[in-house]
């Protein structure tokens, strides 16, 4: 692995910094990657060296949100974690994802829309732990309803939904009910 140099960690950390205030300060649509450059105090070379587009930089900052969630999912405490029986652990996700969606919505919108929301490693680990499940449940064609039943979580479902007043407490409940499939 090659270490960072430490003007790389800096800057990054500075553009990871400004991005985060951006994003939580207005319409995350609105953010460019001249505005993040400007706020970060670095140049739009040494920005786009790093990140692409600004997508990439949303997609950094969930990034730390998601692997928190993923540790829980492989060795935190049940119902999260491993020991209990899969339809328990399904809805447990649910209710992480939907906190998390809560808090950082703005961020999986930029990240995580449409196709792109495929292509993230945070996806791939979603669908594994929930295709896992699934089979660990003995459910008919696993594979064909991972997806199906991580398709509520689109960020643009879930701001959707909140925009039109759901709750996350109706949210959560509407995502256990879904939970039944798993029952034999």
């Amino acid at each position: 692995m090659i270490k960072e140099r430490a003007d790389a960690a800096r800057n990054r950390g500075k553009v990871l910094a400004a991005a985060a205030e951006l994003f939580a300060a207005q319409n995350p649509s609105s953010v460019t990657m001249e505005s993040i450059a400007r706020a970060a105090g670095v140049g739009r070379g040494t920005l786009y060296r790093r990140y692409p587009d600004v997508a990439s930089i949303a997609v950094a900052l969930l990034d730390e949100h998601e692997k928190a969630l993923q540790h829980d999912l492989l060795q935190g405490p049940p119902p999260l974690g491993p020991g209990a029986p899969p339809r328990e652990r399904l809805a447990a996700f649910y209710t992480a994802m939907v906190e998390l969606l809560d808090k950082h919505a703005h961020l999986a919108l930029h990240a995580e829309t449409g196709a792109r929301r495929y292509a993230t490693g945070a996806y791939g680990f979603w669908r594994a732990h929930v295709l896992a499940l699934l089979r660990e449940a003995d459910v008919s064609d696993p594979d064909a309803l991972a997806d199906i039943l991580l398709a509520p979580l689109a960020s643009d479902v879930f701001s959707h939904q909140r925009e039109r007043g759901v709750s996350t407490a109706r949210l959560t409940a509407a995502l256990t009910g879904l939970t039944r499939v798993l029952d034999r």
